[in-house]
């Protein structure tokens, strides 16, 4: 053992450069409380926060009641009943869209099942309530939080693409294609 060796572990070397670390950050204090009602921290762009159902910009939905977010869930969440539009049997729609939120994991697999992108996660995330029941979401509620959180609606499909509109029999008021 070499004499400066023998210093170091004499006077506790280890010991004094961690405490001089630690009293570096001691007087360096500066707070990064933030008031949180007030202040909130700003959250990533991949956030996955609540569920919400989205609309077109006409305001119709874009739900077509197919199942398949149901079917995708792991913890059997969401419950979708479908119908038909009468009148027009190509057609359907989700005459009931529930969520239980209480049991969701916020895993997104429902949004990635969607074919038409009917479901959208939020980056609300303040759902604290005193009675669970209230976090059973109905479709208005499921609409409501997908007109706060997705304000800019695209066109329907049929708009979007006049060939659709074209070749498409079920939907009688869409113009057909110039030529």
């Amino acid at each position: 053992m070499t004499f400066k060796k023998w210093i170091k572990s004499l006077i506790f070397f280890e010991i004094l450069m961690g405490m001089k670390e630690t009293m570096k950050h001691f007087l360096n204090y500066r707070p990064i409380t933030l008031e949180y009602p007030h202040v909130k921290k700003s959250l990533p762009d991949n956030y996955r926060g609540m569920l919400g159902l989205l609309r077109y910009d006409d305001g119709t939905e874009k739900c077509v009641g197919c199942d398949l977010c149901e079917a995708a869930c792991p913890s059997r969440v969401i419950r979708v009943v479908s119908a038909e539009v009468p009148g027009e049997p190509t057609k359907r729609y989700a005459k009931d869209y529930d969520m239980d939120m209480t049991r969701c994991l916020f895993c997104g697999l429902c949004v990635q099942a969607c074919p038409v992108d009917a479901l959208g996660m939020s980056q609300e995330f303040e759902w604290a309530v005193y009675d669970k029941r209230h976090l059973q979401l109905n479709k208005q509620q499921l609409l409501a939080i997908g007109d706060r959180a997705f304000p800019e609606r695209e066109k329907r499909l049929e708009f979007q693409h006049p060939n659709v509109a074209y070749f498409n029999v079920s939907f009688k008021d869409i113009p057909e294609k110039e030529c």
